[in-house]
């Protein structure tokens, strides 16, 4: 997997719209995600002014089927 980890790539810089779960709570660590172009976005939702992690699409779509699969250990 390719993948960047970009400062300053911000909403009010570009515009961009940030989507969470709605599963999302206020007692779990969530992600956003972003549309940049044909690239994906994700930043920390708890972090909205942190580091930003830029992908692909390609490796953003094999990553989300693996999420899906239960590939990670994510709890």
């Amino acid at each position: 997997m390719t993948t960047d980890q970009t400062r300053g790539v911000r909403p009010g810089q570009a515009h961009v719209t940030w989507r969470k779960s709605q599963r999302s709570t206020a007692e779990h660590n969530c992600v956003e995600v972003a549309r940049m172009g044909s690239n994906r976005a994700v930043r920390d939702s708890k972090n909205p002014d942190g580091d930003v992690l830029l992908m692909g699409l390609t490796d953003w779509e094999a990553m989300s089927r693996r999420i899906k699969r239960g590939e990670f250990n994510l709890m």
